[in-house]
């Protein structure tokens, strides 16, 4: 059911623990800055686990103690993001957001410490969000100059509307984790301590429900974020359709009178 050993990909890892997926951004010594490399293996390593049939939840981590992410290697714009080599970097970052964005899997943005620049991108395309009490965050694009994606405003506005996601730009100014509770941007604050258990009960909170329905559910908010000539209702009443014929669905049913845990199979 599980696979114990992390795959590395560059200095970005995954792996399987139980039926939680972990993405682990694994540059500590930048506090987790994403390289190049970094983002054009998200998206692989995000596939692998939506194809992992075990994976109920993929959580997304920063390696240490120190950051969530920081954002993008800067040491790398000279070469990367500059004239024409700046193309195929959008490219893979445009890429590896979408992974994220559009994984139809529950997601999970498991932050502590540093949360800046691409980092809070990445944090605000999962669906849940939750932080250590020692967090920061920032969104720097007005300090370094370059131009954020439309795609990636619109995100922003999606989850913290127009008026913060202003703020934030325009400021780029740092923030607490208390503030981004109160923004909207953070499910929960969690003393730093405790951080670790509270994301491994809410992530086991979420795997022990019916698969089918957090797909079906996961489904649903992936086609509300689409223009309505775009979206595939007929899609998502077929998902739904299949939890209430599901070997799950009478088993959830049996659970509950039995006053016990189900155990659903996905099935």
């Amino acid at each position: 059911m599980s696979d114990a050993v992390s795959q590395p990909v560059g200095q970005l890892d995954h792996h399987v623990e139980g039926h939680v997926g972990y993405v682990t951004f694994n540059n500590p010594g930048k506090f987790n800055a994403v390289n190049y490399d970094m983002w054009l293996a998200l998206p692989k390593a995000m596939q692998a686990l939506v194809g992992n049939p075990e994976v109920r939840l993929i959580v997304l981590q920063g390696a240490g103690d120190k950051a969530f992410v920081s954002g993008a290697d800067i040491s790398q714009f000279s070469t990367h993001r500059d004239g024409d080599a700046s193309a195929h970097y959008n490219q893979a970052t445009q890429a590896g957001y979408a992974s994220v964005l559009d994984c139809p899997k529950p997601t999970l943005a498991k932050i502590r410490g540093i949360c800046m620049g691409g980092g809070l991108g990445l944090a605000l395309d999962c669906d849940v969000r939750m932080a250590s009490a020692d967090s920061k965050f920032r969104m720097p694009a007005g300090r370094l100059g370059l131009g954020y994606a439309y795609e990636g405003i619109q995100r922003f506005t999606e989850v913290l509307g127009v008026a913060n996601t202003a703020d934030l730009f325009f400021s780029a100014r740092i923030f607490g984790a208390e503030e981004a509770l109160r923004l909207g941007l953070l499910k929960q604050v969690v003393p730093t301590a405790e951080f670790d258990a509270a994301v491994h009960a809410y992530a086991q909170m979420v795997c022990e429900n019916a698969p089918l329905t957090l797909a079906a559910a996961k489904r649903s908010l992936l086609e509300l974020r689409k223009a309505s000539a775009d979206q595939d209702i007929a899609l998502v009443h077929a998902m739904v359709d299949a939890c209430f014929s599901s070997e799950d669905y009478k088993e959830g049913r049996k659970a509950f009178a039995e006053k016990r845990t189900p155990r659903f199979q996905g099935r």
